[in-house]
């Protein structure tokens, strides 16, 4: 659990910062009145999840799991990254929303749910990326 907090911690923390970045670069002011409100700065922030789950479960099969690991430890592991990330990060973009951007409509629940899509299909292919052949199945 030691591995998923401290790469979690740093998906979520590097989210947060991603989101100020948005903000302070006028991200959300700049979309097209009739738009969907995405700006393609939107569409960097899935590099986050990626390197952080690519280092995690990586970290994970070296140094804890003694350079072996199977698809499901992988998928495991990586599930536990992202609900500690997303915990964090949502914490980020939910004190952003109440006290930075009020006024900001955006459909939070939407974006929410295609990061938790994103983070599931990385973690799949992360974990097949870095398992072990299987010997018997």
């Amino acid at each position: 659990m030691k591995n998923a907090i401290k790469y979690g911690a740093v998906i979520g923390i590097l989210s947060g910062i991603w989101i100020l970045i948005l903000h302070l670069a006028g991200a959300y002011e700049n979309a097209y009145p009739n738009s969907d409100g995405f700006s393609w700065l939107e569409y960097l922030s899935i590099i986050i999840p990626f390197v952080g789950l690519y280092f995690g479960i990586k970290s994970f099969r070296d140094n804890y799991n003694g350079g072996r690991m199977e698809f499901f430890e992988g998928i495991f592991e990586g599930f536990k990254i992202m609900v500690v990330g997303g915990i964090i990060a949502a914490f980020f973009a939910t004190v952003y929303i109440q006290y930075v951007a009020q006024s900001l409509k955006m459909d939070v629940m939407g974006r929410i749910g295609g990061a938790g899509v994103v983070g599931v299909l990385f973690t799949l292919a992360i974990s097949l990326l870095l398992m072990n052949k299987q010997r018997n199945l």
